[in-house]
């Protein structure tokens, strides 16, 4: 299984004119082609005059990537969104880039600059994050080994969820699946074999690219 992978933040839209056309992108995380063709039925009605609807999607899990040119001359347009998400390696997302005709033809390489330039405007609004798996797990510590426990976890990239205080204290976090074992080699180290890290899971989590 891959431990990474890029997609965006959150849905966001960016515009501009371009020879009185006006281009309009719309991009949105999604997990399945059926939310990624309701979301594109949404835009399509949102959007129910305007000349042409481009849309693109790529989908981790079922490996699956689309797109259409919606009326544009062949491979002037859905290819082209569709290649701005796969250069930027991103993955599990859907972009809609609606254009109201504005009178002037652009021509075959006008088109591409076009609708390329739409969907890297709306990926640049939404944001990029990568997606890590992680070990999911807790350390019981005292409280004197408290204080060099919860440093070694951001040390090794790791986010505390939670911390219970009781008589101990056990600190719930996620880290990297890679940094596993640095973790729990250092963790010996620093308590003489006395603490470790109890792994619970392994889901993917948010860290933030740009």
């Amino acid at each position: 299984m891959e431990q990474s992978y890029l997609t965006i933040k959150e849905q966001a839209s960016a515009e501009f004119v371009e020879s009185r056309s006006r281009f309009i992108g719309t991009i949105r995380p999604v997990t399945s082609e059926e939310e990624a063709l309701a979301f594109i039925a949404a835009l399509k009605k949102q959007y129910w005059d305007a000349k042409h609807n481009v849309y693109a999607y790529v989908l981790r899990e079922s490996r699956i990537s689309r797109s259409t040119d919606d009326g544009e001359p062949q491979g002037t347009a859905g290819m082209p969104v569709l290649e701005v998400l796969q250069k930027q390696g991103l993955t599990d997302c859907v972009i809609v880039v609606t254009r109201y005709f504005g009178g002037i033809l652009l021509g075959t390489g006008g088109l591409v600059r076009a609708y390329s330039k739409s969907a890297s405007l709306a990926v640049s609004a939404a944001g990029i994050l990568r997606r890590r798996l992680c070990a999911v797990g807790e350390v019981c510590c005292d409280y004197a080994g408290y204080g060099r426990v919860q440093p070694l976890i951001a040390e090794f990239g790791g986010v505390v969820d939670d911390t219970v205080f009781t008589d101990a204290v056990t600190l719930k976090f996620h880290l990297p699946l890679e940094a596993e074992v640095g973790f729990q080699k250092q963790l010996t180290e620093i308590s003489a074999g006395k603490l470790f890290f109890s792994k619970k899971d392994e889901k993917f989590y948010d860290f933030c690219e740009k």
